[in-house]
């Protein structure tokens, strides 16, 4: 056959597919009026893998079987996007365990951090509360996040992301852990110092102080300058409070000028972070299900089967109902080696139909889906 030939038989076969297609299609409509009439869920994965082994017997090629197998996923993938739809049509979705709010409550509220005083998540609370608020600090994130689970505090203010040196692991897992959510977010410009005490310099430093991620982010610095040995504490300010407490003059600390100024240290080297627009992004959580009216970022996490093609198949319900996904991180389940938990921010709001029926789909095809916040 000529090419021209093989493109129209082609064309004419695709025409005999899409009409084939709208016909499955509005079959499967018919099968969603059955299973919500009768209180079926949307997913029958024995249904499906049925299916997907007798199409493939059909084949007669192990390429063609692999073909038709990934081209069924697809197709009751789409099946089952437009029963979401139906339900969200028929306000058969769910109500979502979250209540709208006006605004969060800046006011006659305690406020919890992860370090001392002079800390960057300090700086960022105050950023966000401003300085009229009741304050206070605990030693770890988990401590934090314990105070907020029970109770002793309205918001806790955690580092989430670095622009420079990437996320804070530990938080993605505690919110997984604690029954805390997102409700806002504060960004900082993060502009690190070497503080060492009055009278010393750069050359009779030889131990540097400071949270991992300050090292991570002052790398560049801290390889050109090798008689320094980096040792991570749990906050930028516990650093500098602890070169205050030691006067040991070879000491130094990585923290901002902020901390300098509070604890009476010296400014040895100023920016020395190797990216010039460092800031760090901190989220503010409360053990409430609660959100701003006017939100517009969805985060989320949940696990997958771990077949080939889960994960493309997860995010495909974002496409389908429109949605910008912004972020996708993942983590290693601890007690499931080479499998993970994905963290996933989107645009939306949780009052929105589009989110609706993507979080309506997911949590039928993911395991352990949780919001973690909407703000």
């Amino acid at each position: 056959m000529e090419l021209s030939e093989c493109r129209e038989k082609i064309d004419e076969i695709d025409r005999q597919i899409v009409a084939l297609y709208e016909e499955r299609m509005k079959v499967s409509e018919s099968v969603a009026d059955y299973k919500l009439t009768h209180g079926m869920n949307v997913l029958d994965k024995t249904r499906e893998q049925e299916k997907i082994d007798s199409v493939k017997a059909l084949t007669h090629s192990e390429f063609n079987s692999l073909g038709i197998e990934e081209l069924y996923n697809h197709i009751m993938s789409i099946s089952r996007k437009r029963q979401y739809a139906m339900m969200n049509e028929r306000g058969i979705k769910g109500r979502l365990p979250f209540m709208p709010i006006d605004g969060i409550d800046k006011k006659d509220v305690r406020v919890v951090f992860q370090g001392t005083d002079g800390a960057y998540s300090q700086e960022a609370l105050f950023e966000y509360f401003g300085r009229d608020v009741h304050t206070f600090h605990v030693d770890t994130f988990r401590d934090a996040m314990s105070v907020i689970d029970e109770g002793l505090a309205d918001y806790a203010v955690l580092p989430i992301e670095n622009s420079s040196a990437g996320i804070v692991s530990q938080n993605y897992d505690l919110l997984v852990e604690f029954e805390n959510y997102i409700v806002a977010e504060q960004v900082i410009s993060i502009r690190h110092c070497l503080l060492g005490l009055p009278g010393t310099g750069e050359e009779n430093i030889r131990k540097v102080y400071s949270h991992p991620q300050a090292i991570l982010q002052c790398g560049k610095y801290l390889d050109g300058h090798r008689h320094m040995t980096a040792c991570p504490v749990e906050n930028t300010a516990v650093a500098a409070k602890k070169i205050v407490e030691d006067q040991d003059p070879q000491q130094a600390a990585i923290a901002g000028r902020h901390c300098a100024e509070l604890y009476g240290l010296e400014i040895l080297k100023e920016d020395i972070n190797f990216s010039a627009v460092n800031s760090t992004r901190f989220i503010i959580v409360t053990n409430q299900k609660v959100f701003v009216k006017d939100a517009n970022k969805v985060s989320i996490c949940f696990e997958i089967p771990h077949r080939s093609g889960s994960l493309y198949h997860i995010l495909s319900h974002f496409y389908y109902n429109d949605l910008n996904m912004n972020r996708i991180e993942s983590r290693p389940l601890t007690d499931r080696p080479w499998e993970y938990r994905f963290f996933i921010d989107f645009d939306g709001n949780l009052s929105d139909s589009p989110v609706k029926n993507a979080l309506h789909g997911l949590r039928e095809e993911t395991v352990n889906m949780k919001i973690l916040g909407n703000y």
